[in-house]
């Protein structure tokens, strides 16, 4: 049973509270109202971006004073603020306790086209001020759209962890480098691969500054793969075995920067909306027992896509080495003469002892894990296993693909010598909000699992290791 590879349109984007904006102010006009804690940390912000810095506060806090003093770029006026002092701007931040001046602010910058955000204030507001990571010029933004700004600073602590100080360096080289770039006759797609390639440097040794030798060796680099013929790029991703949160960091900087993703159907919505919005989907999944894109058809569209200068994902269930058809992906494409990253990933086997409480191998009582798949790619039994082996009471096996063979490995297994009682799980969905695990012996579990109706990936261990879950 076949079927050809389908494009999928990424989705329409969700409903957004507000617009995430990065608005250049260097040089612009910013007015100020208040003279207290909270505003001065507003006239900081403001002044920080390089915009001229108006205050109107007629008792400016001593914080105020000491950052009018500190920076060239802010004025204060120790008077109320007027409607002719917001002519010119082109933004005004507000800290007003009295209701009567703010409902004047609102429409007095209504009036003269300013946008305004008057703290707490939201329904007189044009826009609101989220948390900031600065690592500029790389600079993040966090906004609950004024519904907990509490909350906004925990997500944006959680990014400062993952963004460390560092950045900046690459940020700011990435800035000073990008006409540099441009003046050394890369063309577009060279240009493009030497952005990927300072990325993945970035990632890769981010506790260090970048040099100007790294760029000469980028672009070096990036010069070599354009006097090939083999233009495009292909990484092999992983997706894990369901939970999003299993993708690899390397495979998730994989999926931003792609251009086309080839997906199998075991890959879940919440992990390919991680690619970029901009970037085709095409699946081409293959599932037993179901009708297929043959995977003929799936190399040959790997290769027609490197070809073009695409940057290509191939997305995979759990990790693509491991029955997954990789050999015959990466063979194509070796042939083709291009080379394919792999970025590996989390394998149905560890998620389903995870999903058990489980570890798969045990000092004492398994000493060797094996994985088998239980059907050929006929959808037939194999017949070709080492018996004596699957049936070794010192080894855990985690049968891949086995749902509908089971009856039949559990008879042999019996046959081979291995003990009725040997634990035995099915995990259906492992990792998933609907996970689901079927306890028994390799000798009760086909019937236990015989009037079920399995929809998802099913995942099968068998040994000793597993005793007592």
């Amino acid at each position: 049973m076949t079927r050809k590879p389908d494009e999928v349109s990424a989705d329409l984007m969700q409903p957004l509270a507000t617009l995430p904006v990065f608005y250049a102010l260097a040089g612009r006009r910013v007015l100020v109202i208040g003279g207290g804690e909270a505003a001065a940390w507003k006239v900081d912000l403001a002044a920080a971006t390089g915009a001229r810095v108006d205050v109107f506060a007629e008792a400016p806090c001593d914080k105020l004073l000491e950052i009018a003093q500190a920076r060239d770029n802010v004025s204060i006026h120790a008077r109320d603020v007027e409607p002719k002092d917001f002519i010119g701007a082109a933004m005004a931040l507000g800290v007003i306790e009295e209701d009567a001046l703010a409902q004047k602010a609102h429409e007095w910058a209504r009036a003269a086209g300013v946008p305004l955000n008057l703290t707490d204030r939201p329904a007189l507001s044009d826009f609101t001020m989220g948390a900031i990571v600065n690592r500029s010029p790389l600079v993040i933004g966090v906004s609950t759209g004024g519904a907990s700004p509490v909350f906004a600073q925990a997500v944006r602590g959680r990014i400062e962890t993952l963004v460390p100080a560092t950045f900046q360096a690459w940020a700011r080289a990435a800035q000073v480098w990008r006409p540099l770039v441009r003046a050394s006759r890369l063309d577009f797609l060279a240009r493009r691969d030497f952005w990927r390639r300072f990325t993945r440097l970035a990632f890769r040794e981010i506790e260090r500054a970048p040099q100007d030798e790294d760029r000469t060796a980028l672009i070096e680099e990036a010069r070599a793969d354009a006097e090939t013929t083999a233009r495009g790029r292909v990484t092999m991703v992983g997706a894990g075995p369901g939970d999003p949160e299993l993708l690899t960091l390397k495979g998730m900087r994989a999926l931003a920067g792609a251009d086309v993703v080839l997906f199998d159907d075991l890959v879940p919505a919440s992990i390919l909306d991680l690619a970029r919005r901009e970037a085709t989907r095409i699946n081409v999944g293959k599932r037993g027992y179901a009708p297929s894109v043959r995977q003929e058809e799936i190399s040959a569209l790997l290769v027609e896509l490197a070809r073009e200068g695409k940057n290509v994902v191939r997305l995979k269930g759990g990790d693509p080495l491991i029955f997954g058809r990789a050999n015959e992906e990466i063979a194509a494409l070796r042939e083709a003469g291009f080379l394919i990253e792999i970025v590996p990933g989390v394998t149905a086997a560890c998620a389903g002892g995870a999903a058990i409480g489980a570890s798969l191998t045990n000092r004492e009582t398994a000493r060797r894990l094996q994985f088998i798949t239980a059907h050929t790619k006929d959808a037939e039994f194999p017949e070709d296993f080492d018996w004596g082996a699957l049936a070794d009471e010192r080894a855990t096996t985690a049968v891949y693909m086995g749902n509908r063979t089971l009856p039949e490995l559990s008879r042999r297994l019996l046959q081979e010598g291995m003990s009725h009682d040997t634990p035995a799980f099915l995990i259906e969905r492992a990792s998933t909000p609907h996970e689901r695990v079927v306890k028994g012996t390799i000798a009760d579990l086909p019937g236990k699992v015989a009037g079920e109706t399995l929809v998802g990936p099913v995942m099968v261990l068998i040994g000793w290791a597993l005793a007592g879950r």
